[in-house]
């Protein structure tokens, strides 16, 4: 049996375990390496549908805002 994971869930994983850190202990260089994490990870799941839903469910909540 294999195992695969994607590189999207891997950093789903690493943004989770570093967000849930005390944020008092950060340097400016982790929190700017977390930050650098989240935009990855943006990037690779948007090209997904589960990207899609995402947005569009952002979209229903910005025309729910005006």
């Amino acid at each position: 049996m294999q195992y695969t994971i994607s590189a999207s869930v891997f950093l789903a994983i690493v943004i989770i375990a570093r967000l849930r850190r005390t944020t008092h202990a950060r340097s400016r260089v982790d929190e700017a390496f977390t930050v650098f994490t989240a935009v990855v990870f943006g990037v690779l799941i948007a090209a997904t549908s589960w990207g899609h839903a995402i947005l569009q469910l952002v979209g229903v909540a910005v025309d729910a805002t005006h």
